[in-house]
């Protein structure tokens, strides 16, 4: 019984692996336009990587929920999952970036003589991804909230890039394949998750309404966004969390 959450943990791997595969499983429709232009399609695999991811982060939370319910939480359940899920939502993720960043330069004129310089700042979200996994590891304060965004949250907002690509929501396709968007929210999220951003944790202790409005309110807009937004709800809900964690000033305890 003990081990049943450590397989939790491995699948949760093992789905961030798979996403890694799809993800690197390129696949591109190279069109000549004007005066030798280049247009890159996405990979056409891509978007199953974010599918895996998003599996992987279901098993995350599962693997925590069947550890308490068989009461086996352990130091190795503890590492083993920071390291898996620095490959789920750390490597997976930083890949999605590494590609849309290729497929941003290809698109330009002489794209295709890009120095592969220019595509090592996706690199960075991994990075800082386990930074973060290693300091709430070491940072026994982090019990009813988080000091930065934890890196399954930042991991999925980057997974939902291509699927957001995929249906061209409200023409943001041309917006997000430009390279110094993708610059600016590998930036941007990489800094969220070594932040000391006071952050609220998705955990009901009790269930009173005062001490859990903040997650009440939250799940309600989520709820609203899924419906309206559908994959653009992702990042949407993720601004809605740094927000509401903000406004309730959640104190780390």
């Amino acid at each position: 019984m003990k081990q049943i959450p450590n397989l939790f943990t491995l699948l949760n791997l093992v789905f961030g692996c798979v996403a890694i595969i799809f993800i690197l499983q390129t696949g591109e429709t190279l069109v000549t336009q004007n005066e030798g232009t280049w247009i890159a399609q996405l990979p056409e695999k891509i978007w199953w990587g974010s599918i895996c991811i998003g599996i992987a982060a279901i098993i995350d939370f599962l693997d925590g929920f069947v550890a308490r319910l068989f009461k086996a939480e352990s130091a190795i359940g503890k590492e083993l999952d920071s390291l898996a899920d620095v490959v789920s939502f750390g490597v997976a993720p930083g890949l999605i970036f590494y590609q849309l960043l290729r497929i941003s330069y290809i698109s330009e004129e002489s794209g295709l003589d890009t120095s592969v310089w220019t595509l090592l700042p996706a690199l960075l979200f991994p990075c800082a991804g386990a930074y973060r996994l290693a300091r709430f590891n070491t940072d026994p304060e982090q019990q009813s909230g988080f000091r930065g965004v934890p890196i399954p949250a930042a991991g999925l907002v980057a997974a939902s890039l291509p699927l957001i690509l995929l249906y061209d929501y409200f023409g943001l396709a041309s917006i997000l394949l430009n390279k110094w968007v993708l610059y600016a929210i590998i930036i941007v999220l990489s800094y969220l998750m070594i932040s000391n951003l006071s952050l609220m944790a998705l955990k009901f202790k009790d269930f009173t309404f005062q001490n859990n409005l903040s997650k009440i309110i939250l799940i309600v807009l989520s709820i609203v966004a899924v419906i309206f937004l559908q994959w653009l709800a992702v990042p949407v809900i993720f601004i809605l969390y740094i927000l509401l964690s903000l406004a309730f000033k959640n104190k780390i305890a």
